[in-house]
């Protein structure tokens, strides 16, 4: 049985991916959260992941560490996690690696922190790039593979790759066209998403360093989180 280690549900971009993927494929596993806790972070994961750092999964006496990993050793146990077809597999896994590896403006400016809405102020530069580059790949994608979802018919890990971002449209609003707005929605409104979305709002924890972090990207509209 898998136990899937996570952090905060609020901030947790990286635990969000395997976490979806699993939850949208119907494989079981046990839902492990530990908070974050600030400078204790690191200790307190070291005590599962090798890292000090979620997401990690535990699979009996294997232990796998980095959502892209994890992906990979579902893919290898359990169908429909990448495409069949060849050419579509080839693409998902392109698509994943460019979110996992690159976006770092959006991550930067548009912080996880689903139960709060953001005023963005004017977009500069590299994030401009990098939305521009989202609303190309997403489309073609779904161009590319027939949709709804970026490589066809049926959610996988590419998809899960990019659920974080969906969540980060929401809560900062950045500009993008209709497409890519409207690809964001299908994501949002999976059972999955809204579990995962339902859960962060109801959090009570609060980490200074995300909660910095968001604050320093503009002026906060709503807070829809739980209070303490």
């Amino acid at each position: 049985m898998y136990d899937l280690f996570i952090g905060n549900k609020n901030y947790s971009s990286w635990s969000l991916r395997p976490w979806v993927l699993l939850r949208e494929l119907g494989i079981f596993f046990r839902e492990r959260l530990v908070p974050f806790a600030g400078l204790d972070n690191f200790d307190a994961f070291r005590a599962f992941s090798p890292t000090g750092k979620v997401p990690c999964l535990v699979d009996g006496p294997t232990t796998v560490w980095d959502s892209l990993a994890i992906t990979e050793y579902i893919g290898e146990r359990h169908a429909g996690v990448w495409p069949a077809e060849a050419a579509a597999r080839a693409w998902a896994r392109s698509a994943a690696a460019e979110m996992h590896s690159g976006y770092v403006a959006l991550r930067n400016t548009c912080t996880m922190n689903c139960g709060i809405r953001v005023q963005l102020p004017p977009i500069p530069a590299p994030l401009a790039r990098e939305l521009a580059r989202l609303e190309e790949l997403w489309a073609e994608g779904i161009a590319e593979f027939g949709g709804p979802y970026l490589a066809g018919a049926r959610f996988g890990a590419v998809d899960a790759f990019f659920a974080p971002v969906a969540f980060r449209i929401q809560s900062y609003e950045p500009p993008l066209n209709a497409g890519a707005r409207r690809y964001a929605a299908q994501l949002l409104a999976l059972p999955s998403m809204q579990d995962w979305y339902a859960a962060a709002l109801a959090e009570i924890w609060r980490d200074p360093a995300h909660e910095e972090e968001a604050r320093a990207v503009g002026p906060w509209t709503a807070d829809l989180r739980a209070s303490s």
